[in-house]
Parts: structure tokens; C-alpha cells; sequence
């Protein structure tokens, strides 16, 4: 079955491998389909998340202070930040900031446990119902197998159906914390037409390749960055299937200098946005993750200057001269990236004088 999914079953499991690769091969097939045939549920919406801030769920302090702040994207915690004899009272929590709350100008998320726990599938099934009308995905984290991915997708199918949502609607956020998910980060972007994001989970990933560092997110060590090549594998995954690929959270609050390093690295390795713990780093994640005025001001003009170029009105040329620089078709690629992002940014053009 060439080419349906790299999972690997033992022998004594032939008829599961079939079922897992033949639920591939569907997945697949769906979503090629979806985008054939123009199904408005495809692409996924593209939503800014310079920042992503966590928020722990089972702090009724922080759920408030959260919706007050200028992140582009919260997600709503109900796995690391919160202790397992917590976590229903956290679920709670979740739903009632919800439902009672003012999430506006917000992409929100929660983030449930992994599939693999006890608490995963209550976690989804409690946010659902209570909240699902204000949920814009669902996060998942340590994702490690294709079959995780299809668990929340296929229970995503069922929940909105019985709670009366919008099919389709939520989306799903993958967090690969560790090699295996991060081997599989190709098919995982592709894995289902929920899927929004791939997020890196550095502290996970760094302790499971047994990095030398007590610090989450540092990529600076003796000299070597030893990260960029996953920033470069989960870049790719994520453009070749046309969703975002956030970094996730630079552990050192304290150190402003250190985190906008972060962020910056992640910026020139194509990445939408990055995880912020701590209300301090959302101005530099928002300033960082955003074009320069200059920069906007330069893709809006390219742009401009080529559809009036390639027009009959303006003669149908392929290339043309704006100064000193040639541009053509890939030029307005870039150009348009570069502009999308600003004007998700509110960034406005400077008016020419």
C-alpha cells in the first residue's frame, strides 16, 4: 500500500495495520476531494497567531485577565498547566470563561490531553458540549501517531452532530513534541481537513532527544543550533499543505532579549507565530511576527505594480522593472505572503506623498 501512512504494526497485528492504513488512504482521499470539489469548509480559514498565549484551566484569574490581552490567540489548558485531580474542575472552568466570557477579535482554543490518557476523550467531550459554539479548535498534544489525529477528527464528526454544530467548524491544532510525530509531521499536516496548525513543542522534544539544556526553547548550544533542522521539516509539512507552523513557548520569562532571539530564528524559518507564556512577551511575538511598515509598504507596491503590468491595460508583460528590481510571478508570491501577513496584522499603507 504504497505511500498510505509510515505506521508500523507488528506482525501480530496485520488486520489493525489494514484498518489504520485504509483510514488513511479515506482521510487522504477526503480531503483531495474537498478541495476539488470546492467544498466551503476548505481551505481552512487562516487566522492570525503572531502569539499564542497559554492560559491554564484551572485558573479562574488568568481565563479572566486572558481575554483582556492583545494576543492574536489564547489556548485554554487542561493538560500540562493542570494537576490530574484538577482537571474536572478545570473543564469546568473552561466552559463557563466560554460561554460567559468576551473572546472577541480571539482565535481560542483548548488544548485536551493526549489521546493515549484517560482524561483525553472527557476533556473533548465536556468542552464540546458545554462550549463547542465557542471553540475554534481543538489543540492536541504529543502527537505521535496518524491514529491520534483520526481519533479527534472522527470524534469532532460525531460530537458536532450531536450537539447541533456547524459540521466541520472546529479545527484541529497538532502539537509534535517528539520524533516519532515529528517523522510523521508530513502526513499529519495532511492527515485531515481540520487540521490548522502544526506546533512545535520544544521542552517535550528536547528532553525526549536528550538535548543538554534546562532551558525550554534555547537553541543556542555550544555553538550549534541543533533545532533548525526541525523548524525546517515542520516549515515544509506545513506550506506543502497550506496550513500554519507556530513555535512553541521560550521558557525564560524573565529574558525579553532571549525570547524576541526566539522569535526571530522562528521568523526566518517561515513560521506564523509562536506560543507566549507570560503577558510581558505578547508585544515583541506581535511586533516580531508582523512585517516591517517598510517591508508591507514594498509587498502592497509589488503587487500593485504587477497586476497593472500583466493587464492588457498595462501591456500583458511576464516581468517588469519597479527601480531597480526586476519582478515577475514569483516576486508576487512573495509579495503577497508578505502582505497577507501585514494586513492580518492591521498594518495600513503608507500613503504616498
Amino acid at each position: 500500500m504504497t505511500g498510505a501512512t509510515s505506521v508500523s504494526f507488528p506482525a501480530a497485528e496485520p488486520q489493525r495495520a489494514a484498518r489504520v492504513g485504509s483510514l488513511a488512504m479515506c482521510r487522504r482521499s477526503r480531503r483531495q476531494r474537498d478541495r476539488q470539489d470546492g467544498n466551503p469548509d476548505m481551505p481552512r480559514p487562516i487566522r492570525s497567531r503572531r502569539t499564542v498565549l497559554a492560559v491554564p484551566g484551572s485558573s479562574a484569574k488568568m481565563l479572566a485577565k486572558a481575554q483582556t490581552l492583545d494576543a492574536d490567540s489564547v489556548f485554554l489548558d487542561l493538560e500540562d498547566a493542570v494537576a490530574p485531580g484538577a482537571k474536572e474542575d478545570a473543564r469546568a472552568s473552561i466552559v463557563t470563561a466560554l460561554v460567559d466570557g468576551d473572546w472577541s477579535g480571539k482565535t481560542v482554543s483548548v488544548r485536551i490531553n493526549d489521546a493515549s490518557t484517560q482524561w483525553a476523550f472527557a476533556d473533548l467531550s465536556t468542552v464540546i458540549a458545554g462550549a463547542g459554539a465557542q471553540i475554534d479548535c481543538i489543540m492536541l498534544p504529543k502527537v505521535e501517531r496518524l491514529a491520534d489525529l483520526y481519533w479527534l477528527d472522527t470524534s469532532l464528526d460525531q460530537l458536532e452532530k450531536q450537539h447541533g454544530l456547524e459540521p466541520g467548524r472546529i479545527g484541529i491544532e497538532v502539537q509534535i513534541e517528539g520524533p516519532a510525530g515529528l517523522s510523521i509531521a508530513d502526513q499529519l499536516a495532511g492527515g485531515s481537513p481540520r487540521v490548522e496548525t502544526l506546533i512545535f513543542g520544544p521542552g517535550d522534544f528536547m528532553a525526549s532527544m536528550q538535548l543538554p539544556s534546562l532551558t525550554i526553547g534555547e537553541n543556542s548550544l555550544g555553538g550549534y543550533a541543533p533545532l533548525d533542522t526541525v523548524f525546517v521539516m515542520l516549515a515544509i509539512a506545513a506550506r506543502k499543505h497550506g496550513v500554519q507552523v507556530i513555535d512553541g513557548p521560550y521558557g525564560v520569562i524573565s529574558d525579553l532579549p532571549g525570547f524576541e532571539e526566539a522569535a526571530r530564528r522562528a521568523v526566518a524559518f517561515g513560521f506564523d507565530g509562536k506560543w507566549v507564556l507570560h503577558p510581558s512577551q505578547i508585544e515583541a511575538g506581535n511586533r516580531i511576527f508582523a512585517p516591517q511598515q517598510e517591508s508591507y509598504d514594498r509587498a502592497e507596491e509589488i503587487l500593485e505594480t504587477y497586476e497593472f503590468h500583466t493587464s492588457d491595460a498595462g501591456g500583458g508583460r511576464g516581468a517588469v522593472m519597479l527601480g531597480d528590481e526586476m519582478i515577475d510571478e514569483a516576486s508576487r508570491k512573495m509579495a503577497e505572503m508578505t502582505a497577507l501577513k501585514g494586513r492580518r496584522a492591521g498594518l495600513v499603507r503608507t500613503p504616498r506623498g
